[in-house]
């Protein structure tokens, strides 16, 4: 069974400060030198399908960490525009298959209607940002124009060097990525983690929505490389300023360009560069 089971369906909790821990204990031996070997106990994240389905139809099969499902569930929907709006999620809800779990939604009869064209047609794995799009246009579709908020470097760096802080995932088992959300200050106030860095941006999303915060007044942290994709999402609900750990791709610093986003990078030290 795993540790955190999904929750009653029937509540609606409300978001919570940091991601919910979903790592399993398994034996190993550990081999410090050629010689010396003894048994240890090691962590691994746990890693589910998750469908997502709205008004009864599934959109798209998608790898996560069984954890915080219901902000999963609505960080996609707003970051993916299928919904421009928290208010327009009818319902949700969160129910354990045979198979592995689904995201049950209901959303407006025209939204639901619009996606009739976009149906991922594969599974989306845990790494993989576009499986599923079946053209070249559809990575180019022009990003909402988003304003970057003016953060101190100084409050930069100290967001980026207080993440793992705040991923308990990743303190047992070494794997997952984080995405958390700092005040202007450098002040970590929520995170969610996933085996996915899309799905842990989606879970943070979805969890900043249901906490009320101003996307404008903040920036987003990041444990992994910024992806054109992670771009794309931020840019979808208003988020002005990434930060991340490893340096951006050329396209994901093409696409925050034309969206009037600031990208930020850790650098040797406690250095930050600001990538203009």
């Amino acid at each position: 069974m795993s540790p955190n089971p999904v929750p009653d369906p029937d509540q609606a909790p409300a978001a919570e400060a940091g991601p919910r821990d979903c790592s399993v204990p398994v034996r190993g031996v550990s081999h410090r030198t050629l010689s010396v070997a003894e048994n240890v106990e090691w962590h691994l994240p746990e890693e589910e399908p998750t469908a997502l389905v709205y008004n009864r139809r599934s959109f798209a099969v998608m790898l996560t960490s069984p954890a915080d499902l219901e902000d999963f569930g609505l960080g996609f929907s707003l970051s993916e525009r299928i919904i421009t709006q928290e208010s327009e999620m009818q319902e949700l809800t969160v129910q354990r298959l045979e198979a592995g779990l689904s995201v049950q939604m209901t959303i407006p009869n025209g939204r639901a209607a619009q996606l009739l064209g976009r149906r991922r047609a594969i599974e989306g794995r845990s790494g993989c940002g576009i499986c599923g799009i079946e053209s070249l246009e559809a990575l180019r579709q022009p990003l909402a124009p988003v304003t970057a908020p003016e953060v101190a470097p100084a409050a930069i760096a100290r967001a980026l060097g207080s993440l793992r802080d705040h991923q308990p995932m990743r303190a047992r088992n070494f794997s997952v990525h984080g995405a958390a959300w700092s005040d202007r200050n450098g002040t970590i106030v929520l995170s969610r983690e996933d085996v996915g860095r899309h799905s842990a941006l989606d879970k943070l999303i979805g969890a900043m929505s249901r906490a009320g915060v101003d996307r404008t007044d903040g920036f987003v942290v990041l444990s992994s490389r910024c992806g054109f994709e992670l771009v794309q999402k931020a840019a979808a609900v208003g988020i002005g300023l990434l930060a991340s750990v490893s340096a951006p791709t050329t396209m994901a610093l093409s696409m925050a360009r034309q969206a009037g986003m600031s990208l930020a990078v850790s650098a040797q030290g406690s250095a930050v560069v600001v990538l203009e």
